[in-house]
């Protein structure tokens, strides 16, 4: 990755790397970012910042003490610090002549494509007119991060917008090195990956979630593997080396690169591939991961042998194979309750089963996309 090819950038900055592991925001950390992030948006560079942090501020502004225990506190406060947050990004951005824009973004934002391609349009719009889009989950009326669900400290939610804007690079700011082959806190002599081509085959190593961090390196690969499945170089690096940002973004091997799978996706895959969820799904047999992966088929009750979580018919669902690993995305013609009862059985049985019938297929295959597997 080249500067001259990496023409738009996502930077996620995570809560321990913002407070430097204190209650508070730390000051020198958001103004070396905003100084990084300047001189690439001076350079040409299109940026948009991916940041946590909104109830740390909260709770500085107004005095409160760090708590995890009540989801409607930590709205509340999370209320408090967006403002506080984005004040801050605008008013040091404003040092360089550029200008800040908040986006707040909640999962039910984009589970719809009309929704997907409006927050699309939005953001581009702001790259256009040389603005600094800054995003967060917009805590107040999603909870999902705050209950510690499967977004992960914004990791998620920066996969999303890199399949969203069609990113060269997602930077995944970690207060870890990169991606190591064991957890270093616990094997100070683990290795550091510099490429990694299969970031699900580092989950076991990946260390357990920090105390302020609702993210931790599994979410970070996870984050990894679904960008970089919609076309997204990532790299996961350290936010405390120094000029970090515009390093990587110069090409310089810092951290672990995740390279981008180079199949041509369409704009529909894209914003399959983008979907925020917390895994629910279905669990297939071999044969049906077989009939999906090679012989590019549907997916029929015949294949499904489990359920995981709630979901509506319309939704979108990860499907995962004998191993565990999610293989595949895509719109469900079934809820979770319907797949349960008609889990294993024929097409031909779908209607006796529930007394009505959507379709033969449980997901068909123009409403699914592929995530790469490697063995």
């Amino acid at each position: 990755m080249t500067d001259a090819q990496a023409r738009r950038i996502i930077c996620k900055l995570g809560t321990n790397l913002l407070t430097s592991g204190t209650d508070r925001l730390d000051p020198a950390v958001l103004e070396s970012v905003v100084r990084q992030v300047a001189e690439l948006r001076l350079a040409g560079v299109q940026v948009t910042v991916v940041t946590s942090g909104a109830v740390t501020a909260g709770q500085a502004r107004v005095g409160a003490t760090r708590t995890r225990t009540s989801v409607g506190a930590r709205q509340a406060l999370a209320a408090i610090g967006q403002a506080q947050l984005v004040q801050r990004y605008d008013s040091l951005l404003q040092r360089y002549g550029l200008t800040a824009a908040q986006a707040l973004i909640t999962r039910g934002d984009v589970t719809e494509r009309r929704g997907y391609l409006n927050v699309r349009n939005t953001l581009l719009r702001l790259l256009q007119y040389g603005v600094v889009p800054i995003v967060n989950e917009n805590d107040v009326v999603a909870d999902e991060e705050l209950r510690g669900g499967a977004f992960g400290e914004n990791d998620a939610l920066s996969a999303l917008i890199a399949n969203l804007i069609d990113a060269d690079l997602l930077i995944l700011l970690s207060d870890v090195g990169g991606v190591y082959e064991q957890d270093p806190r616990v094997c100070p002599e683990a290795r550091l990956i510099p490429i990694l081509r299969d970031p699900m085959s580092m989950m076991g190593a990946a260390g357990d979630v920090g105390e302020r961090s609702r993210g931790g390196m599994r979410a970070k690969l996870e984050a990894a593997r679904r960008a970089s499945a919609g076309g997204t170089d990532v790299v996961i690096a350290s936010g405390r080396e120094p000029d970090v940002i515009t390093r990587v973004a110069g090409g310089e091997q810092l951290g672990t690169l995740i390279p981008a799978d180079t199949t041509v996706r369409d704009s529909r895959e894209r914003w399959l591939l983008a979907g925020l969820h917390n895994g629910e799904g279905l669990e297939l047999d071999s044969g049906a991961v077989q009939a999906l992966v090679e012989q590019g088929r549907s997916l029929l009750p015949a294949g499904v042998v489990g359920v995981r979580g709630e979901f509506e018919r319309g939704d979108v669902i990860q499907l995962y194979d004998p191993q565990n690993r999610p293989i595949a995305v895509g719109i469900s013609n079934y809820s979770s309750v319907e797949a349960a009862k008609i889990r294993g059985k024929k097409s031909s049985e779908i209607l006796d089963a529930l007394g009505y019938y959507y379709g033969s297929s449980v997901v068909h295959r123009n409403n699914l996309a592929l995530l790469p597997v490697t063995d």
